[in-house]
């Protein structure tokens, strides 16, 4: 991400001609990124309902037409009849049951197609009207490619759980598919931000702890890799307590690396997993804090520190009702949803840390 947007650091009154096409600008970033929370949130929901295998093909032009006659929904239910999903675990599904996840994933697909519109089409309008300079231009393309490779990737993820005895997708092409749009997301919030310092609002603070907040955005985004790969290992619906595991504080090494080889254990052992969450977690709360307490006397900086400590702690409650709950649908998709809200927070307080 660090490449991607590094190239926007230079001052912005060069990306655009007036304040007020940049303001233009930033609105349909800022519209953007919300998109992207909406894809991130509509792919969780995807995965809690188990909807994510019922399209077996990936058709990114015609694909965006659903079965229009009954003759179409036995031909698509009959391929998702021939997965090991349905063989293994949802043999005897009606086709009005197959409709429900079917539509979960086919608008999640749908979603992708129009954020690619609303990404592209505006970039050339305001490119050809000569709201951006070619600068600016080019790392939005540069952004815009990345989401071409986090659609790729989307699909390399659902291939590989339609191979032959899989029933759910690898838990590492899902922690990809979700580090990748939160870079998108993040980039983005970068983007706009930079370009709201460039109108001379930014307050910023000492290198230091400019650096710092650039340092939590990447902690932010370990732990989101690491919750994806709590989602992809069904780690969540396991160790139903805090703060013990098990009845351990810190589980035995023979537990958490039961695996061979061991390094795999990172992976799938879900112990591990969720105990390395558990960990970031607390580590993340930590530097949150102490980022807030560091920036408290700093003009506009102690605010928004206080906002990414505040959501900080409000995330890591959640995390612990949900896993409490054993991850409900609506307390997932919070979790994830918030942790979203989080990273876009905390990108745009970094971002205006290093305003000149």
């Amino acid at each position: 991400m660090g490449q991607i947007i590094a190239s926007i650091d230079s001052p912005p009154e060069t990306s655009v001609r007036d304040p007020r096409t940049g303001a233009s600008v930033r609105l349909w970033l800022y519209g953007l990124a919300v998109l992207v929370m909406v894809m991130v949130a509509v792919g969780g929901a995807t995965r809690l309902t188990g909807s994510g295998l019922s399209i077996t093909e990936w058709k990114p032009v015609t694909g965006a037409i659903p079965p229009l006659s009954d003759a179409g929904w036995a031909a698509e239910f009959e391929k998702y009849r021939a997965s090991s999903q349905y063989q293994n675990l949802n043999r005897g599904m009606a086709l009005g049951e197959f409709k429900v996840i079917y539509w979960w994933e086919w608008s999640h697909r749908q979603l992708g197609r129009f954020l690619g519109f609303y990404f592209f089409l505006p970039l050339v309008w305001f490119w050809w009207r000569g709201n951006v300079s070619s600068r600016l231009a080019l790392t939005l393309v540069g952004i815009g490619a990345l989401g071409g490779l986090q659609a790729m990737v989307g699909w390399i993820m659902v291939a590989s759980g339609l191979e032959p005895g899989m029933t759910a997708v690898a838990p590492i092409k899902l922690m990809l598919h979700l580090v990748i749009a939160s870079m998108i997301l993040a980039a983005i919030v970068w983007v706009a931000a930079g370009l709201r310092a460039g109108e001379g609002r930014a307050m910023p603070v000492s290198p230091g702890l400019a650096r710092a907040a650039v340092a939590l955005v990447a902690l932010i985004l370990v732990q989101i890799a690491l919750g994806g790969l709590v989602a992809g290992s069904r780690a969540g619906w396991t160790y139903n307590t805090w703060p013990l595991m098990d009845g351990h504080l810190v589980p035995p090494a023979a537990m958490l690396f039961s695996g061979q080889p061991w390094i795999e254990n990172f992976a799938d052992n879900p112990i591990l997993v969720q105990f390395n969450h558990r960990l970031v977690a607390y580590l993340l709360v930590a530097a949150a804090l102490w980022h807030a307490y560091a920036t408290r006397r700093t003009e506009g900086g102690a605010m928004r520190a206080g906002a990414v400590a505040g959501l900080t702690l409000a995330q890591a409650g959640l995390g612990i009702v949900t896993l409490l709950l054993v991850v409900p649908l609506w307390a997932g998709l919070a979790h994830q949803l918030l942790a979203m809200v989080l990273l876009m927070v905390a990108t745009h307080h970094a971002r205006l840390c290093r305003a000149a």
